[in-house]
């Protein structure tokens, strides 16, 4: 029944910045903690930040002080701002709850950093 849908993603410059959506289906974002993961070719999905229902806030150390995860309860949406790319930050990112479950992943926006 949960549909999460990821948006924003797109082609930048090392130094540049986008801003990704993450809508739901259903009423979730003031419930559960959530969260964007990315995943690289090759590599393991990985937690990037998460955000709790009050508020607090975690960030895994390569992203932290360039992204910023948020919430909008009314529009039950999640946002991930990400500043200064580079061009590890290469992946399909998604949303989900933290922790996450399996059955709600999406098709996920693809971010490309060229150098």
């Amino acid at each position: 029944q949960v549909q999460l849908v990821e948006s924003g993603g797109g082609l930048v410059q090392t130094g540049g910045s986008l801003r990704l959506s993450c809508a739901a289906s259903g009423s979730i974002v003031s419930i559960n903690s959530m969260g964007w993961y990315r995943q690289a070719p090759g590599k393991q999905r990985e937690l990037v930040a998460r955000i709790t229902n009050t508020g607090i806030t975690n960030y895994v150390d390569s992203v932290m002080g360039r992204f910023t995860i948020s919430r909008d309860n009314v529009k039950n949406a999640v946002y991930l701002q990400m500043n200064s790319l580079k061009p590890e930050d290469t992946a399909v990112y998604y949303c989900n709850i933290f922790p996450a479950i399996r059955s709600f992943w999406g098709q996920g926006t693809q971010v490309t950093v060229s150098s």
